[in-house]
């Protein structure tokens, strides 16, 4: 182990590693398992359960995502921050080719592809796919950047308004970019205020994370009992209280819960290879489960989105394995070829 990587705070990683899961599960939820003849109110209840997450997994992604950017964005040097944003711009653009393929092996599967090449444009462009998260941070990497010498409050205020008027459902149903535009001020707090989150990071205790759960329990339930979900500024401030919630339970589970803890950052060190991929098994199984016919049952509703959650995040991880010993790493990092090419190339 490196200076560096014992010296690595751990709960950003536990976060991510939450992060990741709950996305793998949103999709086996909503892309599969309410499809699946007989499912009745046990994944009525998986379906609403993922629905109150929607303001945590995302945002707390994005949070992390941003302290991790802040040292290179915010640099005298301009380098570090055009080199991200370029191979995650690259990613998306390799990635969504390879869905675009492999999904069309399972046409019935509920997810966005392209059939044509006007439909290809805009999903890189400006409809993005499932995979939006690698767009989203090459753009937020480039308005961070943009924006350095702004001062805080006026950035972060900005970006609060955006994300209000996106949130209260305004923008036009392009694919995921409405995701793309009311999830910037998350990225931009964790750049801007990464101090300022470690400082509560390092406060959180037992009965803070209760309390805020509380509340943040109490918030969905007011917004749904007044269905001001779309009220300009509610998703935002909704979304900041449960990514207080995220950050103090991954804080208490990297201090005292080793061993759920442990497996958590190793996942959440190996986000990218299950977000890219994920899609694709999960299609290919329900294409399968499909073809071979049959009905659920409200025990295998239960145990079923968790058993094909880790099934999926297995396959990914096996896969991304095969890769890299294949030597196909550059598809996880596009500007290696670049690097192969020329001499004396940055890695």
């Amino acid at each position: 182990m490196t200076a560096a990587s014992a010296s690595r705070v751990g709960w950003p990683d536990v976060a991510k590693g939450i992060c990741i899961i709950l996305v793998v599960l949103w999709h086996v939820v909503t892309k599969h398992a309410i499809d699946v003849a007989g499912a009745g109110p046990v994944t009525d209840a998986w379906a609403m359960l993922n629905a109150q997450l929607l303001p945590l997994r995302i945002p707390l992604f994005f949070l992390v995502s941003g302290m991790f950017a802040a040292r290179a964005v915010l640099a005298d040097d301009g380098n570090s921050w055009r080199r991200r944003a370029a191979r995650l711009s690259l990613l998306y653009v390799v990635w969504v080719l390879i869905q675009t393929f492999v999904l069309a092996l399972a046409p019935d599967f509920d997810t966005a592809r392209a059939t044509d090449g006007w439909e290809l444009l805009a999903q890189l462009t400006i409809s993005p796919t499932n995979l939006w998260y690698l767009l989203a941070l090459a753009v937020y990497l480039a308005i961070g950047r943009l924006t350095r010498a702004l001062p805080t409050a006026v950035v972060l205020s900005a970006a609060f308004v955006v994300a209000a008027v996106a949130g209260a459902g305004v923008i036009p149903d392009l694919g995921n970019l409405w995701q793309l535009v009311q999830n910037l001020f998350f990225f931009l707090v964790g750049l801007r205020l990464r101090a300022v989150v470690e400082r509560f990071a390092k406060s959180v205790g037992v009965w803070r994370t209760l309390a805020l759960a509380a509340v943040y329990v109490a918030a969905l339930a007011v917004v749904a009992g007044l269905a001001i979900r779309l009220l300009p500024g509610v998703w935002p401030a909704l979304a900041l209280i449960a990514v207080a919630v995220g950050v103090s339970l991954s804080v208490l589970l990297d201090r005292r819960v080793g061993v759920i803890a442990r497996p958590l950052r190793w996942i959440g060190q190996r986000t990218l290879p299950i977000y890219v991929l994920h899609m694709m098994p999960l299609a290919l199984i329900d294409a399968g489960l499909d073809a071979a016919g049959g009905r659920t049952t409200p025990v295998l509703e239960a145990i079923g989105p968790i058993v094909l959650t880790a099934a999926v995040i297995v396959i990914c991880l096996g896969v991304h394995a095969l890769l890299m010993r294949c030597g196909l790493g550059v598809l996880f990092d596009p500007l290696q070829a670049t690097d192969r090419v020329v001499p004396g190339g940055r890695r």
